[in-house]
């Protein structure tokens, strides 16, 4: 990497509780699970740490509550050399997030947004006014999105390209559209953004949305890769390496900081979006969210392999 590029991430920290087990329960129903594990997540401090483990300066704006998750989040954005300088504290919970994983993979998860909804728009704008030199400001919908189009108005200001992952899903302000450079749903999440509930399934529906929000749009496919929009509206595909999956928690959120370095460090889309999911694919090859992650030695050969 030859330079040393900075993305700012606005957004959400939350303390995984993820429980491995054989069977989803039914509404009334106990079950006994497999195991249990308690992690560091959120989407937004997700998608700090995969960044930062690729060699970017990363800066984290949030607010955590005055509990022991608080604490300990801090600690882990220290140990992973994010910048905590615009992450505010706040009575009460920080946010958590209970997940379930059955053996195939598959997740289930309850957002519990705590203290990440006690940021606040000046907040964020006065952030991103003290930050400099930042290429890169991200942001998802664990937060509110007052706050995004406060942050995103004042990247636009210092002309950092803004980037948008819309989840947990929920109807999208057209400000925070407009104010969106590259928008990134999941399969999911493309279906709710458009207006007749259609999934992203022929490039032509892709396009139309596109087209309609007036934005460039990646859509994550999984296993098999994502496809995006050019600036001149043609559709592309970029495929995920093959390999085998025991946990998909926290994919996307490794291809959205993935990505946002790429384009970062001034990779084409194309390798920046190759590079998103590498490391997601890398990631679902290990238990955990943030534990899955690859480490820092492990994202500078995948940086270097794309």
């Amino acid at each position: 990497m030859s330079v040393q590029p900075h993305v700012v991430v606005v957004g959400s920290t939350m303390m995984d509780m993820i429980t491995y087990t054989k069977k989803v329960p039914n509404a009334g129903e106990t079950v006994i699970g497999d195991s249990f594990a308690l992690g560091f997540g959120g989407k937004g401090a997700n998608q700090a740490v995969m960044a930062r483990r690729l060699g970017a300066q990363i800066s984290m704006v949030n607010t955590l509550g005055d509990d022991v998750f608080g604490d300990t989040t801090l600690e882990n954005f220290k140990k992973e050399g994010i910048d905590t300088s615009f992450v505010a504290r706040a009575p009460g919970a920080s946010g958590v997030a209970p997940i379930w994983v059955e053996p195939d993979g598959t997740n289930r998860i309850i957002c519990v947004p705590g203290a990440n909804h006690q940021m606040t728009a000046e907040q964020a704008a006065s952030a991103l006014e003290v930050l400099l030199g930042y290429q890169i400001v991200i942001g998802q919908l664990e937060i509110r999105q007052s706050v995004t189009i406060s942050a995103f108005k004042t990247a636009r200001r210092h002309g950092a390209t803004t980037v948008l992952n819309p989840a947990p899903f929920e109807a999208l302000s057209l400000e925070l559209i407009g104010l969106s450079d590259w928008i990134i749903p999941n399969e999911s999440e493309f279906a709710g953004m458009h207006p007749l509930g259609l999934a992203p399934e022929s490039d032509e529906i892709i396009s139309e949305l596109a087209r309609s929000l007036r934005c460039r749009l990646i859509v994550t496919l999984g296993e098999k890769g994502a496809v995006f929009t050019s600036k001149g509206g043609e559709i592309h595909r970029v495929s995920a390496p093959v390999v085998k999956a025991v946990d998909t928690t926290g994919a996307g959120d490794a291809f959205v900081g993935a990505f946002s370095v790429g384009i970062a460090n001034g990779m084409s889309e194309e390798r920046a979006i190759a590079l998103g999911c590498a490391c997601a694919s890398d990631s679902v090859t290990r238990l955990g969210t943030q534990s899955s992650y690859p480490s820092p030695t492990r994202a500078q050969e995948i940086f270097k392999s794309i």
